[in-house]
């Protein structure tokens, strides 16, 4: 069966921000796009106003898929676009349209001179269940920041892509996260930069500001670890060029740090079944409101 590209749409800025980073990626991986739109039942109090009855209020969420379908299918010849409007809460709605998606797209809103995210519940929930990985794109997204500037610096959607960043984790480097980065940079022509951020184990942690030669021997072994994770991949996708970064620290700030110049930034979710629900994980969490390039969120056992 074809996935789709599919993406959440409420009509708001970042999620037509959204359409378009998901219709660019469904050109590039050759897929059709689906819009999803979620829709609320009204309240029956609500139901019976005049103004804000059941029918007016399906017109109109009606009418905001079709619309953005409509003007995706102009600016992405090409592009096969469909809708799909479902009933219920939001954040339910979007994790059981991400099964039958190569992955999810969701808007997030931007924080202006900050530059990362403001993740909003439904986005939060919905990336916490969401089987498939999930994508997230800030309001102000555009084609262009995705690429490098042209020779006179100005921003273009012509030139070629920026680099793609993946946060890796050397003691669980899962494949399905590596693979994701790999085919991600592959099919944007661009290189991959893998980051993973490293601190001695408690037991040295005392000892290395003081002894440099332990924390050399530390910092070698890390990387060393780094690249014989990466290694079985460099020979799987011999055409991307890797850049291989084992920084000491906080692997959250080193991600950030260069998502700075990105086109966009592959993190992990570890799936994990717990009584008290899911969760992302700090290093994502950080990426997710401190990154302005848009984050994909790949879920792994």
């Amino acid at each position: 069966m074809l996935r789709s590209i599919t993406v959440g749409l409420d009509g708001s800025r970042e999620s037509r921000a959204a359409a378009e980073w998901a219709a660019r990626e469904a050109k590039l991986r050759g897929l059709p796009l689906k819009i999803v739109h979620v829709w609320e039942p009204v309240p029956e109090p609500m139901a019976q106003a005049p103004l804000l009855g059941a029918e007016t209020h399906q017109h109109w969420t009606e009418r905001v898929p079709r619309e953005a379908a409509e003007g995706l299918r102009l600016r992405h010849p090409g592009v096969e676009v469909c809708t799909e409007q479902v009933s219920g809460h939001p954040a339910d709605a979007l994790a059981e349209a991400a099964k039958s998606a190569e992955l999810l797209v969701l808007g997030s809103r931007a924080l202006g001179g900050l530059g990362g995210f403001m993740v909003g519940s439904v986005g939060l929930s919905a990336l916490a269940y969401a089987d498939r990985p999930v994508v997230l794109v800030r309001a102000l997204e555009v084609a262009a920041d995705e690429h490098e500037p042209d020779p006179v610096g100005v921003p273009s959607a012509a030139t070629p892509f920026l680099p793609v960043v993946l946060g890796l984790d050397v003691e669980h480097p899962d494949e399905t996260l590596i693979e994701f980065a790999f085919d991600a940079a592959r099919r944007r022509a661009t290189s991959l930069r893998i980051v993973h951020g490293w601190n001695p184990p408690p037991y040295y942690a005392y000892g290395t500001p003081a002894d440099p030669a332990l924390h050399e021997a530390l910092a070698l072994a890390d990387a060393e670890a780094l690249a014989e994770a990466v290694r079985p991949w460099r020979r799987k996708f011999p055409d991307v060029a890797v850049v291989e970064a084992s920084r000491y620290g906080s692997a959250a700030l080193h991600v950030v740090d260069a998502a700075r110049e990105a086109s966009l930034v592959v993190v992990g979710r570890r799936i994990r079944r717990s009584p008290l629900g899911a969760h992302i994980g700090h290093v994502t969490h950080a990426v997710l409101h401190h990154c302005a390039a848009p984050v994909a969120v790949v879920p792994h056992g």
